[in-house]
């Protein structure tokens, strides 16, 4: 309701098209009371309209350019009631301001407490498009003046205020992302479907949505190390607040791989966890971790189990959930039958297996030693790699060794269902040292780390005499590059002797070999000969097994054997 003093005068106004109209049809002219209820802006923007009709000169803002417009629409202020009206002033300044990017912002934020008015006006989607460009262009060309950040780390450059917002740039790609973190959610969307569609870089764009959350997610600063005071939080936030701009945001990233850091959509994936979001954000932000999962780091996969009634300290499940994306994107099914099939892959693909195989067996390491671990758990999470994206298997040795000290109530069928994880022929010296000693182990996996470093001994040997034999016949018997008879027939004899005595070597260690093989008959026969091995491989017992968490590998003292005088080697 108007004051009785205000509604007087304007009676004789003529420069509202609304109030000419009420006041005419108002009966009693003396003693009319007009209600203006909706009017934008409320009191004080009335009242600059007002001042504006007594022919007051009045400052148009950036501030309060919106809501006089608004009010002005409502109030029918046109040039049919009055050359120079409020509708063609606040327009002429919406123009000027729609040139400059520190008036942009504050014009579009406030556009808030007059929405419905400022949309069906236009000024929002003109002032978000005016916004855009300017994202898009170079910050060089935009009307402001720009400081440079000092190169000197120790000494910041001074910021320069215009229009009282500071104008102090880093002229990098991020200079924008700061101002446009003060808009609303529902602003702040509609401006970053607008860049994109106006062809900004999606690294650009999703930094910029991770900056924004950061502004909102106190959580987001306990997951970094991020300290910059620009990136303050809005205290007042509640959960369900922080969560419903969390899933937004989320669904708003490029689906692009790469286009933020794995650490970053680590840091999303445990806050959403926390704030409990929708399973569909959570779902979204597994997928965007697996597709990238090759550059991960590994404590990156340590993530608490929130969910209290699983018993494991880390969410095995959830990195499952990863891999399984991983493997689903980089393992189609003409893969998993030949990977070295140029045409199903060949070495793009090769590569991040063998990333991503090192990190789960690094990470099983990790989460071996929790007790309350399941094998099945273990097993699923073990499998999940296929055997080719190995090269060794000492990172899943050694997992499965801890495993096993720390779960010392497996039955002998899942020990031997658990070491099925690793292939035996591809264990490392320093692993396979370790294994023959290993009591944790089950009887036949030593049984064939033993029968494997044989066959590769035997492989070794038999290489060296074939390279031997080749070169023996590839000498020149008659002399012919100059050498004297004599000298030829000398370096002749002494090959002879050389070959001869690689061939007494090759028989001894075929007699060795024998004797191996009755001892493994053996020893499959009862556990308690098992000891002889490592005896007769020239290894000494220790008391106690080496800790697997300090080394994959044992350091293993070796007793002078016939191995030392003669190359050991089964002949085939």
């Amino acid at each position: 309701m108007l004051p009785l003093k205000l509604v007087k005068f304007l009676f004789s106004s003529t420069r509202s098209g609304l109030l000419k109209k009420l006041i005419a049809e108002c009966s009693d002219g003396s003693s009319c009371v007009l209600q203006l209820h909706d009017i934008p802006g409320g009191s004080i923007t009335f009242e600059l309209i007002a001042k504006f009709c007594y022919g007051i000169k009045i400052e148009v803002t950036a501030l309060n350019v919106v809501p006089l417009r608004c009010s002005a629409e409502y109030l029918q202020m046109t040039e049919s009631y009055s050359e120079g009206n409020l509708i063609r002033l606040t327009e002429s300044f919406l123009n000027e301001v729609f040139s400059n990017w520190p008036d942009s912002i504050k014009v579009l934020e406030t556009c808030e407490k007059v929405l419905p008015f400022a949309e069906d006006l236009r000024i929002v989607s003109r002032c978000i498009d005016s916004v855009a460009m300017k994202a898009c262009s170079d910050p060089e060309l935009l009307n402001w003046p720009v400081t440079r950040r000092n190169s000197n780390e120790n000494n910041s450059a001074e910021s320069v205020l215009w229009n009282g917002i500071s104008s102090e740039r880093n002229l990098g790609d991020d200079w924008w992302y700061y101002d446009v973190s003060l808009l609303s959610l529902p602003l702040f969307k509609r401006l970053i479907s607008s860049v994109e569609s106006k062809g900004m870089k999606s690294e650009s764009v999703a930094a910029c949505l991770i900056y924004y959350l950061r502004r909102f997610l106190p959580l987001m600063h306990r997951q970094s190390s991020f300290t910059d005071t620009s990136h303050a939080t809005i205290p007042t936030t509640s959960d369900a607040d922080q969560r419903a701009v969390l899933e937004e945001i989320v669904e708003l990233i490029p689906n692009k791989r790469g286009v933020t850091s794995s650490r970053n959509l680590f840091r999303l994936l445990r806050t959403a966890m926390i704030l409990q979001a929708s399973p569909s954000c959570r779902e979204n932000l597994e997928k965007r971790v697996g597709a990238q999962l090759d550059q991960v780091a590994g404590v990156d996969l340590l993530i608490p189990n929130r969910v209290y009634s699983v018993e494991t300290i880390y969410d095995v499940d959830c990195v499952q959930r990863i891999v399984d994306h991983f493997m689903s994107i980089y393992q189609p099914g003409s893969l998993s039958a030949s990977p070295l099939i140029p045409e199903a892959g060949g070495a793009d693909t090769l590569t991040p297996m063998t990333m991503v195989a090192n990190l789960v067996d690094g990470y099983l390491a990790e989460v071996a030693s929790d007790a309350n671990l399941s094998l099945t758990q273990f097993q699923a999470l073990g499998v999940a790699i296929p055997d080719y994206a190995r090269p060794l298997d000492d990172g899943i040795y050694h997992a499965i060794d801890i495993y096993l000290k720390v779960h010392p109530w497996l039955t002998d069928s899942e020990r031997e269902q658990l070491c099925r994880l690793m292939n035996c022929q591809k264990l490392s010296l320093e692993a396979s040292t370790h294994a023959a000693q290993n009591e944790r182990l089950p009887l036949r996996v030593i049984v064939q780390v033993l029968f494997f470093e044989q066959l590769r001994l035997r492989t070794s040997i038999s290489g060296w005499f074939f390279v031997s034999e080749n070169l023996d016949s590839s000498q020149n018997p008659s002399g012919r590059l100059g050498l004297p008879r004599t000298g030829g027939g000398a370096y002749q004899l002494d090959s002879a002797e050389e070959t001869e005595s690689v061939r007494e070597h090759l028989k001894d260690l075929e007699k060795e070999c024998s004797t191996i093989r009755k001892d493994l008959q053996k020893l499959t026969k009862t556990k308690k000969s098992w000891s002889i091995f490592p005896k007769r491989f020239g290894f000494r017992r220790k008391s106690e097994c080496c800790n697997p968490k300090e080394s994959n590998s044992c350091d293993v003292k070796t007793q002078p054997s016939n191995v030392n005088e003669n190359p050991k080697n089964e002949s085939s």
